[in-house]
């Protein structure tokens, strides 16, 4: 059903040559994968794996998202190598985690954290549906929907007869920050991952992904501010901000800060994909009007939710001018939006150690942007 579909080339839109975008993202491609600045790496003979340069060590978030732009860009090699690198050395076959990766691994294969994360376990799934649409099914780690049906498997299942706790609340069927949590992390909500999976996931599962994805929209009108558009990088799930001191850290996390840039693209490719607004959607002109002087000015800081500085420089200011200039999927190119979106078009991928988040938010923009961000 969705072979024909048509995806918006903002690009274009805005009057950049289709010559001039394609060959933009093969500098991307060249430049993320392959170049000097990279972070993906291969490891003989068989596997690879994408590197939080920050941290030094290889997470679920960027795995699963190395898996994804493969996918999209029709890259078999590298997705079958990052895959196997995270089933060889993430995968947790026993004890409490069963059925889940663990979300940080050093290079050398020495776990920095034995628990998941819930963003990657989405983000695997559905880059292995895709894999199996592009590509087809083959023998075991590599029967990608059969592995994509696993994983869901437990992300709901868990603790019902399996060993362990699930990664949705069953009774509100929200996605959790991590499994156990009392509450939620607004960028992981993915109700365009949910609709996808309520078609392709085992027959019993799919009628929970289909309320999750109806859950999942409601919850981000709630979690971005009416002014400004700003959601926090944790909330409960009334969508408020949680402001609970955790035990593994001390920072806050009820603020606009790294997270929660990614809630404005997840909003925008859900409307990409399915034009399905609930209120969500308003938060694009909120967001590209509270942040426009800063992008003008390059003086990105960390925000309360309201729009109040709150702290120095954002650690990741080219990640904000990429999901914000991706809002620009959710209507008709306007100046603001146009001006975004040229904006970050002329934006170089970030160097440095601090590269990786920022060019994995940076890349998906770009694909998003360009009309090659597609469902398979």
């Amino acid at each position: 059903m969705y072979e024909n579909k048509e995806y918006r080339n903002v690009f274009k839109e805005v009057g950049i040559s289709e010559e001039a975008i394609n060959k933009r993202l093969e500098e991307i491609k060249e430049e993320y994968f392959y170049g000097e600045n990279k972070v993906y790496f291969d490891v003989e003979p068989d596997t690879g794996y994408i590197m939080d340069t920050g941290n030094y060590d290889a997470r679920t978030e960027g795995m699963s998202y190395g898996m994804m732009l493969c996918v999209q860009l029709n890259m078999k090699n590298e997705f079958d190598r990052i895959w196997k690198w995270s089933k060889d050395n993430m995968f947790m076959n026993d004890g409490f985690h069963e059925g889940y990766f663990a979300w940080s691994v050093k290079p050398d294969l020495s776990m920095k954290a034995n628990g998941p994360a819930p963003d990657g376990e989405e983000y695997y799934a559905l880059a292995l549906f895709f894999a199996s649409h592009r590509w087809g099914d083959s023998d075991g780690i590599f029967n990608y929907s059969h592995e994509a049906c696993e994983i869901l498997s437990a992300m709901i299942h868990k603790g019902n007869g399996r060993v362990g706790v699930p990664m949705f609340n069953n009774d509100n069927h929200q996605i959790l920050f991590v499994p156990g949590s009392e509450f939620t992390d607004p960028s992981y909500h993915l109700p365009h991952f949910y609709e996808l999976f309520s078609e392709w996931a085992y027959e019993e599962d799919r009628e929970f992904f289909k309320e999750a994805a109806k859950v999942s929209r409601e919850f981000l009108v709630k979690a971005c501010h009416p002014k400004t558009g700003f959601s926090a990088e944790y909330s409960w799930f009334d969508g408020s901000p949680m402001s609970k001191k955790l035990p593994w850290t001390d920072d806050r996390h009820d603020w606009f800060y790294s997270d929660a840039y990614r809630t404005a693209a997840n909003i925008s490719l859900d409307y990409e994909w399915f034009k399905t607004d609930v209120g969500q959607c308003a938060m694009g002109n909120r967001i590209e009007e509270t942040l426009l002087d800063d992008m003008r000015n390059d003086t990105y800081h960390i925000y309360e939710i309201d729009g109040t500085v709150a702290g120095e420089k954002a650690l990741h200011p080219l990640g904000i001018t990429a999901t914000v200039a991706e809002t620009a999927l959710l209507g008709p190119v306007n100046e603001l939006s146009k001006e975004w979106v040229l904006k970050f078009f002329n934006s170089p991928l970030r160097l440095g150690e601090r590269r990786y988040y920022d060019n994995c938010l940076y890349f998906f923009s770009f694909l998003a942007l360009s009309g090659n961000y597609r469902i398979y």
